[in-house]
């Protein structure tokens, strides 16, 4: 994290909005305002809300000091003007998402993607007339021509899920801004970046118009709350909040306030990650019963110059595809005793889980192989335990292949 990050990440833990400074009393920790509604001084309070004055307070759907408080250390941390938590990482994008696109216009995305978030460009938008065309992140050229003057938004992640594969980002984002002066219509450029977080990948800094992460992940980092968030400009976050408020799938504030408290540990649990990640590919790479390690970090890995040109480090997910296809990737499973076979990640705790029974189910055999995704991959979400303890772990129950 850069210098300016740490400042940031210092200047948001102060208290709500930065009322509070040294020497004044107060709480140390943000207070959870487990409120639906606001009491108004009198009625000249509802007379400024209804004239669109933002600071009084209504109704928790709209603004709550917890969630407002989080958002903004969120946007203070990731080098944004402005936040939107909401109750889910999928309740994020898919309103930013219907925020900037109506029926007739076009998204252009990689195929690479959380399961999730497939489905719902493959089988929800279609009944939105919203059209998505993917393009082949190893070939972003074809950008070029894949833009129309219908093309709203270019969506991707990277590393992808669950292969690790990279996204180019300064290559996706020149192509786009050509079309886009091209054709003189403003094209929206959003990157999932879970899997990196911003300790490790920077996109505003790379042209991209708007980061989305689960905050269930590692920004929560504990898996013990569901969340999601969208950062960028105060004009793009104000049109999504929007549209939230009619969809209604705003944070709940007991969650804003466990993730407000995560945020405070954020560096330094996912440091401990990455180094944890790193040590275990390593190690793995080495073992006979595992026929591919993905890691961004590994020399072998077919991208590692650009993870080393566009990332810090390389994140704390790492893919291995084990001998024996899925009947052997359940044996490993089954037999992990420090990991735990869960269906998530970023937490501090090893999660293990296999992808065509978790984030790629209900594929067809040809999207899974689109997506790179074979019966024998195990996904690794690495925690912060001991690392002689993890490895040993896996070494164990791949004895029991």
């Amino acid at each position: 994290m850069t210098k300016q990050n740490l400042k940031h990440l210092s200047l948001a833990t102060r208290a709500i909005h930065g009322k509070h400074h040294p020497g004044v009393r107060g709480p140390v920790t943000t207070p959870i305002y487990q409120t639906s509604t606001y009491r108004l001084q009198d009625s000249s309070d509802a007379i400024r809300y209804s004239k669109g004055d933002p600071n009084v307070l209504v109704y928790t759907r709209y603004h709550n000091p917890t969630v407002n408080e989080a958002e903004d250390r969120i946007a203070l941390i990731e080098d944004g003007e402005a936040a939107a938590l909401f109750s889910s990482g999928m309740a994020a994008i898919s309103t930013a998402i219907l925020s900037l696109c109506k029926s007739g216009d076009e998204i252009v995305s990689t195929p690479a993607l959380y399961g999730g978030t497939y489905r719902f460009f493959r089988d929800t938008l279609p009944d939105y007339g919203i059209n998505v065309k993917y393009v082949d992140p190893h070939s972003l050229e074809d950008l070029l021509y894949l833009i129309t003057p219908k093309t709203k938004v270019v969506y991707f992640e990277t590393p992808t899920n669950p292969t690790l594969t990279l996204v180019d980002i300064e290559k996706l984002v020149r192509n786009t801004r050509r079309v886009q002066k091209e054709f003189r219509a403003p094209i929206t450029v959003i990157i999932d970046n879970t899997f990196a977080t911003i300790l490790n990948q920077k996109p505003f800094n790379l042209g991209v118009d708007i980061i989305m992460e689960s905050t269930t992940k590692y920004l929560g980092g504990h898996a013990d709350i569901m969340g999601g968030v969208i950062i960028g400009t105060k004009r793009n976050v104000k049109r999504v909040k929007n549209l939230a408020k009619h969809l209604g799938g705003c944070m709940d504030p007991f969650a804003a306030f466990l993730l407000d408290r995560s945020l405070k540990t954020f560096e330094l649990r996912v440091e401990r990650q990455n180094d944890n990640a790193m040590a275990l590919a390593r190690a793995l790479s080495k073992h006979p019963k595992i026929s591919c390690v993905l890691y961004p970090g590994l020399p072998s890995h077919p991208q590692h110059k650009l993870a080393k040109r566009q990332m810090r480090k390389f994140g704390a997910m790492v893919t291995i595809e084990v001998k024996g296809g899925v009947k052997a990737a359940v044996r490993v499973c089954d037999h992990l005793r420090v990991a735990v076979n869960a269906m998530s990640l970023g937490g501090v705790e090893t999660l293990v889980s296999i992808p065509v029974y978790s984030s790629h189910i209900n594929m067809t055999k040809d999207e899974l192989a689109t997506h790179g995704v074979t019966p024998g991959m195990i996904r690794i979400s690495v925690g912060v335990e001991g690392i002689d303890d993890l490895i040993e772990d896996f070494r164990q129950a791949l004895r029991k292949l």
